[in-house]
């Protein structure tokens, strides 16, 4: 008598960041939370994009959110910084390089 394995559900596969990227991520951060501008952050791994949300106060509305969409790895656009509005300021295939446009604001804020 052979034994069959019991069937599980397949649970859909999440998106996440990995910690290279949640690394160049929170550095960013970090020196933002340093500066005053932000204060809080959320992270959320669905199926078919990760977000990684930037808010000023927590009650709000995020001011910017950091998004990775690997579906779009062939159009080499995986990464983007979206605004509150919705406004793309950036996308690209490279997470440093997307980042910049914040990095950007924060040397305006600090001077």
């Amino acid at each position: 008598m052979t034994v069959q394995p019991i069937p599980f559900p397949q649970t859909s596969a999440q998106v996440h960041f990995d910690r290279h990227e949640l690394g160049a991520i929170l550095g960013l951060y970090g020196r933002f939370v340093a500066a005053g501008e932000w204060r809080d952050y959320g992270i959320s791994a669905l199926r078919d994009v990760a977000v990684f949300a930037v808010f000023q106060r927590t009650a709000e509305r995020p001011l910017y959110r950091i998004e990775k969409r690997p579906k779009l790895r062939a159009k080499r656009q995986q990464y983007a910084v979206i605004a509150q509005d919705g406004q793309v300021l950036r996308r690209g295939d490279d997470l440093r390089t997307v980042l910049r446009v914040l990095e950007r604001k924060l040397i305006r804020a600090i001077e």
